[in-house]
């Protein structure tokens, strides 16, 4: 399997083919309106602006698996997100990524990518200290753990990084960058 045999829809039910981004870099990340993390969609803009005619694709996957935290429609979630952050990437309709109703994608992507944990420092901490009561073994699974995980794709199709929402934006920047 390739990550050009997924395909993803976006809020009008149309399916986009990732074989369409064939040759490019893509970060695609589960996302929330609602998180202690939703201001990475500003960061998230700013590298799109920034490395998208360069031969960055995003693609946003709202996911509401974590504390609720994206209760809304697809279409308030759209205008929430153009509104705050005035976001021009592709966003994707609203679905799972872990369980039996995950999409297919997120399955290939944690096979590449693993949970490697959330780094140093106090958010880290708390991260980890709260899914250690959702889940004891939380670190022995590729599960996606919270909003805003994000996974970089090379331009040859190979996920080459896995991103924690703990992850310092400049880091994930800087991983981008060099694959452009």
């Amino acid at each position: 399997m390739s990550i050009y045999d997924f395909s993803v829809m976006d809020p009008k039910g149309v399916e986009h083919s990732l074989k369409d981004f064939e040759g490019k870099v893509i970060m695609i990340v589960n996302t929330a309106t609602g998180c202690g993390f939703t201001p990475h969609y500003k960061d998230m803009e700013d590298m799109y602006e920034k490395f998208h005619d360069r031969g960055l694709e995003l693609i946003d996957i709202p996911c509401n698996q974590f504390a609720g935290q994206t209760p809304g429609t697809d279409d308030e979630i759209h205008e929430f997100c153009t509104l705050h952050y005035h976001t021009q990437f592709p966003q994707m309709k609203k679905a799972e990524v872990n369980g039996d109703g995950q999409l297919p994608l997120f399955r290939f992507l944690k096979s590449q990518q693993g949970f490697k944990g959330f780094g140093d420092g106090p958010i880290a901490g708390k991260m980890g200290e709260m899914l250690a009561k959702i889940d004891p073994d939380f670190q022995n699974n590729p599960d996606i753990k919270w909003n805003f995980t994000k996974f970089i794709v090379d331009r040859s199709g190979n996920v080459v990084a896995r991103f924690e929402p703990t992850a310092d934006m400049k880091d994930v920047a800087a991983c981008v960058e060099s694959l452009l």
